[in-house]
């Protein structure tokens, strides 16, 4: 959910250091030590915590560890019992290829690149009907994204920021800003992605070589990707009825009130506000239903 109040973070604060306290008194550990850790988040090296009796020992080796805790007594919730660790044979279980794709998808690295992906293939399918292959792509690019989300500390601020940059993109091909739109989309592009995990560690950070060239490319796909739609918007019909308009033709017959015409391959019954005879080359002003309007063509 939301971001938790003051009031419930610290009820969640005090209920964790019970509940450690309670497992450092019955393991006989540093109990002091355990409720600093909960509410400072203090660390300490290897050696440090077996001084402070953290821990119990520390080794050098898996080897190593299982000859130095052979004999030790352990509490179960079926009781006591003594570990006879010494020459045991150590069985590796190694990840499935389910939980290795799941790994891969939650790199933050891995979940960005989905999420371009994602916004990529979807545009793409808006501004292209009928392609399929990018739509689909790209929905199931997002939804891996926001699985992957599920499991980062995503700060929807930064989310909001990269989809904002994505709509200054989009106008600045429409909407004359002399760049300014563009410029706007690169900066709260690259702060989003910048704020878009946070986390302490740098391992759940986005690199910013991978940032950079991103944030460029996005620019660049949706600066070409939308000017060219918006060229075939506005470029004239060549298909259709409305495509016939301004196409040259040759009068079949005297054309008048009534007549026949050949143009782009196919007969048309057409009239004209002037006689046209049969031979003359005419062009197409207008369509009406199943008739076409024609002028002489004018000789140069």
């Amino acid at each position: 959910g939301g971001k938790m109040d003051k009031t419930m973070v610290e009820k969640v604060t005090n209920d964790a250091v019970a509940y450690i306290k309670s497992i450092a008194e019955r393991r006989g550990r540093n109990v002091q030590w355990a409720e600093d850790a909960v509410r400072k988040s203090v660390s300490v090296t290897a050696r440090e915590a077996l001084k402070l009796g953290v821990i119990d020992l520390v080794s050098k080796n898996l080897e190593g560890l299982l000859d130095r805790i052979d004999g030790m007594k352990v509490k179960t919730p079926a009781g006591e019992k003594v570990l006879h660790t010494r020459g045991a044979s150590v069985v590796r279980k190694e990840m499935g290829l389910r939980l290795k794709i799941l790994a891969l998808i939650s790199n933050p690295n891995i979940a960005y690149i989905l999420m371009l992906l994602g916004f990529y293939g979807l545009f793409f399918e808006f501004t292209n009907p009928g392609s399929i292959f990018p739509g689909v792509v790209g929905g199931i690019c997002l939804i891996l994204a926001f699985y992957a989300f599920q499991t980062l500390p995503v700060n929807y601020a930064g989310l909001l920021l990269i989809i904002l940059a994505v709509i200054l993109f989009v106008l600045e091909v429409k909407i004359t800003s002399g760049g300014v739109l563009t410029i706007g989309g690169i900066i709260s592009m690259t702060i989003g992605s910048i704020m878009l995990f946070e986390s302490p560690g740098p391992f759940l950070k986005l690199s910013i070589y991978l940032i950079v060239p991103a944030v460029l490319i996005t620019a660049f796909f949706f600066s070409v990707t939308v000017g060219l739609a918006v060229k075939a918007w506005k470029r004239k019909p060549v298909t259709g009825v409305e495509g016939l308009v301004g196409l040259e033709g040759v009068a079949h017959t005297d054309v008048f009130e009534d007549g026949m015409v050949l143009v782009h391959g196919e007969y048309w019954k057409a009239y004209s506000d002037v006689p046209i005879k049969k031979g003359e080359r005419v062009i197409v002003e207008s369509v009406s239903g199943l008739r076409i309007k024609v002028r002489k063509e004018e000789r140069r």
